[in-house]
């Protein structure tokens, strides 16, 4: 048989729009400098905490039982009822199980949601500078994100002009995309804000999609304010949450949303067309972070706090370092005078400080300058990692 076959380019033979999507900007400096000896890598997000044995101990007791098949496309019950308890004792709300999916982490949740709602020409806006794969993820779908940016006070912390956000809906408009507390900024809404926010887009018929990832990570109060609490799972709301932060599960890949309960069998075909669902052993550890979790998050938290007080009070004192100490989330997003391209700084900061961080132009509009440094580590590391900083940022 004769398998010659005239050379092309696979590249062109595909979508244009996914051919363009640019790499991830983090993707670039971790490949960069992973495989350097010694070096801190506080890029990505997640910290050095372990998965807790317990977690961990109930998805191994389930694979052992032989939870290894074909599972629920929208998530096993016991964990869909888990989160459900969990999101109505945290809120003080009453979420109906069969508001919630189960989703292969937050990303999945997210994108899901876009191949859902978004037609090609559709427009998403977001608060930026904001994780990059929303960008992506709208993209992919055909769709186009604008970005709003926030505006960096060094004494009362990012802000974000409503009337700004709310000027940039038009009429294609299909979703208003928040991110709070935020990851890179940890902006977080105040309820009066986030009030305004559900008013407008009640008004205009316009998807709200909540980011609610970092929301019990919160250093001046026990927790953010979250959109559940002051809407119906009836209305034009998808909250999107995971395990992979508060539980020190980033590896795992289990997340959920809260939607309308007539969406759930949507999601349910678009999990069985992506992925047939999170593996069910998983699953079990998830029930296990839920049920008996609330300490470690308390762990998390205060982790948290030490680290942000360490790398502020550490780098805050040089004069070409500027940043607004965070609300919530757990990184530090920071601008240096003299250097307008963050990626070759991050790339120098391998290099000359053996510490990893990820650069601002990863994050969209307003992160030019800027780098991100994850703070979910211990004291000990961040001190390292800020005395080796110090130098190469005077």
């Amino acid at each position: 048989m004769d398998t010659t076959v005239a050379p092309f380019d696979p590249i062109a033979a595909i979508r244009p729009g996914v051919a363009a999507l640019p790499e991830s900007g983090i993707v670039e400096v971790v490949n960069y400098g992973r495989e350097k000896e010694g070096l801190i890598p506080l890029w990505v997000g997640e910290g050095d905490l372990p998965t807790p044995d317990y977690i961990s101990a109930a998805a191994v007791e389930a694979l052992h039982a032989g939870q290894t098949r074909y599972t629920y496309q929208k998530g096993v019950p016991p964990l869909r009822r888990a989160i459900a308890d969990y999101l109505n004792r945290t809120y003080a709300t009453d979420i109906p199980v069969d508001n919630v999916v189960v989703t292969v982490g937050g990303m999945q949740a997210i994108a899901l949601t876009m191949q859902m709602l978004i037609d090609p020409g559709d427009e998403v806006v977001a608060v930026s500078p904001v994780w990059p794969n929303i960008f992506s993820a709208v993209r992919i779908c055909g769709g186009r994100d604008v970005q709003v940016p926030l505006a960096l006070d060094e004494t009362r912390g990012w802000q974000c002009d409503l009337d700004r956000l709310f000027d940039a809906c038009g009429p294609k408009t299909k979703a208003l995309f928040v991110n709070s507390p935020g990851n890179p900024t940890g902006w977080t809404l105040t309820r009066e804000e986030m009030v305004a926010i559900r008013d407008f887009a009640r008004e205009r018929g316009i998807w709200i999609l909540a980011d609610e990832v970092y929301n019990r990570v919160t250093f001046e109060m026990d927790r953010a304010p979250s959109f559940l609490e002051i809407m119906s799972p009836e209305e034009r709301l998808i909250a999107v949450n995971t395990f992979s932060k508060n539980w020190a599960m980033t590896g795992w890949r289990i997340g959920w949303v809260v939607a309308p309960r007539a969406l759930a069998p949507v999601f349910e075909n678009l999990i069985q067309f992506n992925t047939s669902g999170v593996p069910t052993f998983l699953q079990y550890g998830a029930v296990a972070a839920l049920e008996h979790g609330d300490d470690f998050i308390q762990r998390m938290r205060r982790l948290c706090h030490e680290g942000r007080d360490v790398v502020c009070d550490g780098l805050g004192p040089l004069p070409r370092v500027h940043f607004a100490r965070p609300d919530g989330g757990f990184y530090l997003f920071f601008r240096v005078d003299g250097e307008p391209d963050a990626r070759d700084l991050a790339l120098r900061l391998v290099d000359d400080a053996n510490v990893g961080l990820a650069p601002g132009t990863a994050f969209g509009t307003g992160g030019q300058g800027f780098l991100r440094l994850c703070f979910a580590s211990s004291a000990d590391l961040l001190r390292e990692a800020v005395d080796r900083l110090v130098p190469a940022l005077k």
